[in-house]
């Protein structure tokens, strides 16, 4: 007989048993004999099997596959041959293993101060006591009992049950003999006895292409060779550097001959090499974690710790990171903390309570995207996310992330009427533990090496400050209020565009208040919206001209840049992200004049620093003049904190050329200087008219503007023209 009751190896057999680790395995009594216990309901007969230790039948006590023997000798590691009519099979127990998780790790997780979660949490394939298999992990504090399922147990909740640490709410197991590759997803039954739908792993390095969603145990093989970059990078000052992004939407950048999506070598075969010729300094990826639905381009994400598997495995994508590194081009992600979807297997409702989102939908919902808010002030969840933001530099090596939506994240009524949302503490309307938890992050991100860049679309001060003089740590902002003025002049009928002159000035009142970036982004095309280029009024070359000026002036205002992919050539319908870019564009000499005038502009701003290292400070620019409404024109200088170079531009936003026109500059000695004509958006090379001044102009000695000395000029209609003193 059973030194169990009947109820508890009923327990057993039905999957009921939330303690197995107690019962299973092998243990101790107090006579000095060893009971060994286990669970095997497809066998019908078990044998206990050790080195230089007799073999032991264990008796069947539950007709549901418990068996159980009592030794007079000492247990260590050891096998059960299992047998049912004609087929045998030999297993090592999951329950004669310890737990891998140590005593820091669950004080330091349930503090949330446990910034390498990803190394202990999740699916590990490990040794264990010299013994190959996996490790598995996961935090649901409310469960009743936790198993892990698979292919390898027939999805059977009761075969793997994970073992309990009370205080820390984590559940373990390691399971001899499994490898990378299995599927797996974690059984949960609730504290009232409920059994979940099937759950993913929140750590799961890799996921089943959709519509499966299974975690995939997955052990990297890959070896980085971006060891110079790396260093380089850990001694940059990003304020100090040129910083031009291409945002790239993975799966339509360009497709294949069969018209699918290229895959992460596949991109690192051919995106490389464009943005590397095109002058990019980074790329930056809309959100390629694990994701359910293509159409919400990954800003629903449900796997955080996984890489997509649309495009390839996880070393697949380290691959293509190591390739951009090795060209000397940094990789940005579009990481999404805001918000996350309702979906039965993903983390809501994770251990059948409101665990990582506020059970409070006032708190916990954002009802323009049917998601679930994180909940930023629980230890464990802004640990999740720490860590994850950690992982992706660290793992990954990744050199930034673009966080998105941060203004929802920041607000408590974003987005919210009145009675639809909770006050803080002090009765406002800030959610403060989001605002510590972003602190947080910028700061474990920076001690990392990577950078932090924040869409955060109000005014919330010193988004972009350090956290030690009360700012929430970012190293950078996106200026969405430059972008919304600047599109909105050029939208003008260039006839009517001196009477919005304040929509080009407005933003240098407060352009150094921000460490910003300058985004023309995926959000500025789509929905509706239109393509960059069909915002600009005007005929095909005036569309043209404009898109070009104002290229032109992005690349030489303050600030880093990003522009999204397809708006370098000009495509004229708005993103999808059914299609790819319309790359046929570039056999059109206009819209290939477009693309060469991006590679020059990128090429001009990686080369001088006045057009990049004070991009965040205020002695970097100066207005020479913003007066001239009635022409629509206006002319600034950039200089370099790193020497005494000057640049001067000078632009004129209507179709009209302008003669003779005189635009003060700085002199060095007496004046009289040459001035090279470094950039011209109207050249001919970009499709434009040619009008302009043979690649150089002299300078007067006649002061203007405030200035000592001046050039006399020929602007050309719809153009940026920049100097640089020869």
């Amino acid at each position: 007989m059973s030194q169990l009751s009947k109820e508890e190896l009923q327990a057993i057999a039905t999957g009921q048993h939330a303690a197995l680790f107690a019962v299973l395995g092998a243990h101790a009594l107090n006579d000095g004999s060893t009971v060994i216990r286990t669970f095997q309901p497809k066998a019908s007969e078990v044998v206990y099997v050790a080195d230089q230790q007799p073999k032991v039948p264990l008796k069947k006590v539950h007709a549901d596959g418990v068996f159980e023997a009592t030794v007079d000798f000492a247990v260590s590691r050891y096998q059960l041959d299992c047998s049912r009519e004609q087929y045998q099979w030999t297993t090592t127990d999951p329950y004669s293993f310890s737990s891998m998780l140590g005593d820091t790790d669950r004080h330091l997780f349930a503090e949330g101060r446990h910034y390498e979660l990803h190394k202990h949490l999740g699916s590990h394939v490990v040794v264990h006591n010299g013994v190959a298999g996996v490790q598995f992990a996961v935090w649901a504090p409310n469960a009743k009992r936790v198993s892990v399922v698979g292919e390898f147990n027939e999805w059977d909740g009761r075969m793997h049950v994970m073992r309990s640490h009370p205080g820390s709410g984590l559940w373990d197991i390691f399971i001899p003999g499994l490898v990378s590759g299995v599927l797996y997803k974690f059984e949960i039954i609730d504290a009232n006895g409920q059994c979940l739908p099937l759950k993913h792993d929140p750590y799961a390095p890799y996921f089943e292409q959709p519509p499966g969603n299974a975690s995939i145990v997955y052990e990297s093989k890959f070896v980085w060779s971006d060891e110079a970059h790396m260093a380089s990078r850990a001694d940059a000052n990003a304020l100090q550097q040129p910083i031009s992004v291409y945002e790239v939407h993975a799966g339509s950048w360009q497709r294949n001959v069969n018209g699918d999506s290229l895959n992460y070598r596949e991109l690192a075969d051919t995106l490389i090499p464009y943005a590397l010729k095109s002058g990019f300094t980074h790329i930056e990826l809309l959100p390629i974690t694990e994701h359910p639905l293509t159409a919400s381009w990954g800003y629903q994400p449900i796997g955080m710790f996984a890489p997509t598997s649309r495009f390839g495995s996880p070393d697949d994508f380290r691959y293509f990171v190591d390739g951009c590194h090795k060209a000397g081009i940094g990789v940005i992600m579009d990481w999404v903390p805001a918000h996350f979807p309702s979906d039965a297997h993903g983390l809501g409702q994770f251990d059948g309570t409101a665990l990582y989102e506020h059970a409070d939908p006032r708190q916990g919902v954002h009802k323009d995207w049917n998601t679930l808010i994180f909940n930023y002030g629980r230890n464990e969840v802004a640990n999740y996310l720490i860590s994850n933001a950690l992982y992706w530099i660290q793992e990954f090596h990744l050199d930034g992330l673009r966080v998105d939506a941060v203004a929802s994240m920041l607000y408590l009524d974003y987005s919210r009427e009145d009675g639809e949302w909770i006050p803080n503490k002090d009765g406002g309307n800030h959610n403060l533990d989001a605002i510590e938890f972003l602190r947080r992050m910028n700061e474990a991100v920076h001690l990392a090496g990577g950078m932090t860049f924040a869409e955060e679309s109000t005014s919330f001060p010193q988004v972009s400050h350090p956290t030690y003089s009360g700012g929430l740590g970012f190293t950078f902002k996106w200026n969405m209020g430059w972008m919304h003025d600047t599109l909105a002049y050029f939208q003008k009928d260039p006839a009517h565009r001196k009477y919005h002159q304040e929509h080009l000035t407005f933003g240098l009142l407060y352009a150094f208040s921000e460490n910003f970036q300058l985004p023309f982004s995926h959000d500025e095309v789509v929905h509706g919206k239109g393509s960059l280029i069909n915002k600009m009024p005007g005929d095909d070359w005036q569309k043209r001209a404009n898109l070009r000026a104002l290229l032109a002036l992005m690349f030489t205002y303050p600030g880093k840049k990003l522009l999204f992919m397809g708006c370098e050539i000009g495509q004229y319908t708005e993103w999808s992200h059914d299609d790819s870019v319309h790359w046929d564009l570039l056999n059109n000499e206009g819209n290939a004049g477009i693309l060469q005038l991006v590679t020059d502009l990128n090429a001009l701003y990686k080369q001088n620093p006045a057009l990049h290292s004070s991009d965040c400070e205020s002695t970097g620019f100066d207005w020479i003049d913003c007066s001239d409404a009635d022409q629509s024109v206006v002319a600034f200088q950039r200089f370099s904190s790193i020497d005494d170079q000057r640049m001067v531009v000078v632009c004129n936003f209507t179709p009209v050329p302008r003669e003779g026109y005189r635009i003060g500059v700085p002199a060095l000695g007496d004046g009289g200087e040459k001035w090279n004509e470094v950039i011209n958006s109207d050249a001919s090379v970009y499709a434009g008219s040619g009008l302009g001044h043979a690649g150089a102009v002299q300078a007067t000695g006649i002061p203007c503007h405030g200035l000592p000395d001046s050039l006399v000029l020929t602007l050309p209609p719809l153009s940026v023209l920049v100097f640089q003193l020869a």
